[in-house]
C-alpha cells in the first residue's frame, strides 16, 4: 500500500508524460505480481463499488478525530473531498499502536482464523514475522482482498472496527488512497495508453498486445498479470474484444486534409459504439466502455450470429424505428435495464450499423488499410444481407444490420453543405477516415477525424454554484444555469467545463460576494452573470423543472456584453425540440 501511495503521489505531482511513465515503470519493475495486478486494475479506471456508505464514514471520522459534527462539516466544505478530509482530520498514526493489513483483517474476522486479533505493530516497530509475515505488512493485495473487498458484506459494527483499524494503521497519502478506494472514487491523472506504454517497457511486449489483453473481463491475480506481460502474444480469450480505434475532433479547416478522394466519409451517428465478437459458435457484444452488453442487446447477438466464426466487427447500436434514427435519450431507456420487456424492445428497437472489420477468419486484420477492410466487410454484409433483409448500401430496417453508408461529394465545400443536413438525419456530423489507415489502438492524430456540426447554443443565467473536487475543491466551479419562463428563471442545465483558470477565479469571487442562500454545499447567487452554453442535443423530460434535458452541456464563454434580461427563454429552447 505504501508503494502504491508513493506511485499515486508521483503521478499526481507532475503533468509531464515522461515523468509519469518513469514512475509507472519503476513501480511495475519492483511490485510483486499480486500487487501489480491490483495497481493496474485501479490505474486504468476500474474500481470496486463503494464499500461503506458516505454517512457512516463521516460519522466515524468525526468521532475518531474528536470533532463536533459542524466542525467536520466546515473542514469538508473547505476541502471539498470526503476522502481527503478524513485523511487530514484524523491523528497521525506514527508513535501509536498500529495494525498490519493482515492484522486489521484478522482482528475483525474478515480474513479468516490464520490472522489472530493480537497481531499488532506497537509504536511503529517491526512486523511480527512469525504471525503476519513481512510480505503482508505493505501488500496492496492484502489491503484490497482482505480488508477492502469484504467490507460491503459486513454488519455496521464490524465495518466500523475494520475501517478504524485501517485508519489507525495508515497515514498520509496511503490513508487518502484507502479512503478513495472504499468510497469507490479513486481516480488518477494517467491514461490507459500511458499505463500500457509503461508495461510494454517493463515486459518487452508490444503495447498493442498488452492493450488487447487488458480488454474485456479479467480478475486481478498473479497468474493473470504474468500472462499479461508474457512474451507469447498468440493467446486470445474467445470473448475478448480489441481496443477501439478513436477519432480526434477536427480543429482545422477540412481542406487542410488534402484531396478529398483520400478520405472515406461516413455520417457520425449518436448511438452506442460496439464490437461484435463471433468466435467458437458464440456471439459477444462489447461496448466501448469494455462492458459486456450481449444480454442488453439481444437483437445484436442474433445479428452477430449471422457472421462466420472468427469475425470481429466494429459498429454502432443505433435506436431506429419506422425508418427514422431515434434520439440517444431513447436508447438510454434501454441501457440501464437488466430485464428487457417486450414493450421497451418494441418502443426502442436497435439496428447494427457496421463500420469496420477487425478480425477475419480468426486473423487480426487491423494492419490492413481501411479500403481493404471496407471491401471485405462489404462482402460479408452483402452475403448475410438477405438473411438480415437489408441492402448493404443503405440504412437497415429496424432490428437488422447494414454497412455504414458512404457520403459522396465533389469537394470539401460540397461536403460542408451536406454536413449542414446532419441534424435532419439525427446525425452529429461526419467521420473522416484516411483510406490507407490501419485500425489503430485508442485515439491517435492523423488518420480518423470527427467533423461535427456546430453545437446548439443558448445564453443562460448563473443561479447556483458548488465547489469542485480534487485540485478545484476550494473553488466554486460547478454551476447551475437558468433561462426565462415568463418573468421567472427556471433551472435549465448544469455545467462545469469551458472556463479558463482565471475566469474560474473571477466567478468564484463573484459567488462568494453574492451568495443569497445556501443549500448544503450549494450556494444560490444573485442572478447577474450571463454565459453562452453549448450542447449536442436536447430531449423532453419530466424529471427536469424546465421540461427539457440537454446532452453534453458545457460553457462556451461568458457574455460580458449581455444583461440577464437578454438571456434566452424556455420557449426558444422548446422550439429546438424534435417533433413528438
Amino acid at each position: 500500500m505504501r508503494a502504491f501511495a508513493e506511485l499515486y503521489t508521483a503521478l499526481d505531482e507532475t503533468n509531464k508524460t515522461g515523468a509519469k511513465t518513469d514512475a509507472l515503470v519503476r513501480y511495475f519493475q519492483a511490485a510483486a505480481p499480486a500487487d501489480a495486478a491490483w495497481a493496474l486494475y485501479f490505474l486504468i479506471g476500474r474500481r470496486p463499488r463503494q464499500a461503506v456508505p458516505t454517512a457512516r464514514l463521516r460519522a466515524w471520522a468525526t468521532e475518531a478525530a474528536g470533532l463536533d459534527d459542524w466542525l467536520f462539516g466546515e473542514a469538508y466544505d473547505a476541502v471539498g473531498d470526503l476522502a481527503e478530509t478524513v485523511a487530514l482530520v484524523l491523528p497521525d498514526p506514527d508513535g501509536e499502536e498500529r495494525w498490519t493489513a493482515a492484522g486489521v483483517a484478522g482482528a475483525v474476522g474478515v480474513a479468516g482464523t490464520q490472522h489472530a486479533a493480537s497481531v499488532r505493530i506497537a509504536g511503529g516497530g517491526a512486523v511480527r514475522d512469525d504471525l503476519v509475515g513481512t510480505q503482508h505488512a505493505a501488500s496492496l493485495q492484502v489491503w484490497v482482498e482482505q480488508v477492502l473487498l469484504p467490507l460491503r458484506t459486513l454488519d455496521e459494527a464490524t465495518q466500523k472496527a475494520a475501517v478504524l483499524a485501517a485508519w489507525a494503521t495508515l497515514g498520509g497519502t496511503a490513508r487518502f488512497v484507502f479512503n478513495k478506494l472504499i468510497t469507490g472514487q479513486f481516480r488518477i491523472g494517467v491514461s490507459q495508453r500511458l499505463v500500457t506504454r509503461a508495461l510494454a517497457q517493463v515486459s518487452g511486449v508490444d503495447g498493442d498486445s498488452i492493450a488487447h489483453r487488458l480488454m474485456g473481463e479479467w480478475t486481478p491475480a498473479p497468474l493473470w498479470y504474468a500472462s499479461l506481460i508474457a512474451a507469447d502474444t498468440t493467446d486470445s480469450d474467445a470473448s475478448r474484444p480489441y481496443p477501439f480505434c478513436l477519432a480526434h475532433p477536427l480543429e482545422a479547416e477540412p481542406a487542410t486534409l488534402g484531396d478529398l478522394v483520400r478520405w472515406q466519409v461516413e455520417w457520425k451517428w449518436d448511438g452506442i459504439r460496439a464490437q461484435i465478437v463471433r468466435r467458437n459458435g458464440a456471439t459477444y457484444v462489447w461496448s466501448r466502455g469494455e462492458e459486456l452488453v450481449t444480454e442488453r442487446f439481444p437483437e445484436l447477438a442474433a445479428l452477430g450470429a449471422l457472421f462466420p466464426d472468427g469475425t470481429v466487427i466494429d459498429g454502432e447500436a443505433l435506436p431506429f424505428k419506422d425508418g427514422v434514427v431515434l434520439p440517444f435519450a431513447q436508447l438510454q431507456r434501454r441501457i440501464g435495464r437488466k430485464d428487457l420487456g417486450k414493450k421497451i424492445l418494441s418502443d426502442v428497437p436497435v439496428i447494427l450499423l457496421v463500420y469496420d472489420l477487425i478480425e477475419l477468419a480468426g486473423k487480426d486484420v487491423r494492419d490492413q488499410p481501411l479500403a481493404w477492410r471496407r471491401a471485405q466487410l462489404d462482402a460479408l454484409v452483402t452475403a448475410i444481407a438477405p438473411a438480415a433483409d437489408v441492402a448493404a448500401d443503405a440504412l437497415p430496417v429496424s432490428g437488422s444490420i447494414g454497412l455504414s453508408p458512404l457520403v459522396l461529394a465533389t469537394d470539401w465545400e460540397d461536403l460542408a453543405r451536406l454536413r449542414d443536413t446532419a441534424r435532419d438525419r439525427n446525425a452529429e456530423g461526419f467521420m473522416l477516415k484516411l483510406r490507407e489507415s490501419p485500425y489503430r489502438v485508442g485515439r491517435q492524430r492523423g488518420d480518423w477525424w470527427k467533423w461535427k456540426v456546430a453545437p446548439y447554443t443558448i445564453d443562460a443565467v448563473l443561479i447556483n454554484a458548488q465547489r469542485g473536487s480534487g485540485k478545484r475543491a476550494s473553488l466554486y466551479t460547478d454551476y447551475t444555469f437558468a433561462v426565462w419562463d415568463g418573468d421567472r428563471l427556471v433551472p435549465f442545465a448544469k455545467a462545469y467545463s469551458g472556463l479558463t483558470d482565471a475566469e474560474i477565479r473571477e466567478v468564484d469571487a463573484f459567488v462568494r460576494r453574492n451568495t443569497t442562500e445556501t443549500f448544503g454545499p450549494v450556494r444560490a447567487v444573485k442572478p447577474e452573470l450571463v454565459f453562452e452554453l453549448g450542447f449536442e442535443g436536447l430531449q423532453r423530460s419530466t424529471r427536469h423543472k424546465s421540461g427539457v434535458a440537454v446532452r453534453f452541456p458545457r460553457i462556451l464563454r461568458r457574455r460580458l456584453d449581455k444583461k440577464i434580461a437578454d438571456a434566452d427563454t424556455l420557449e426558444t429552447i422548446q422550439a429546438l425540440l424534435p417533433p413528438v
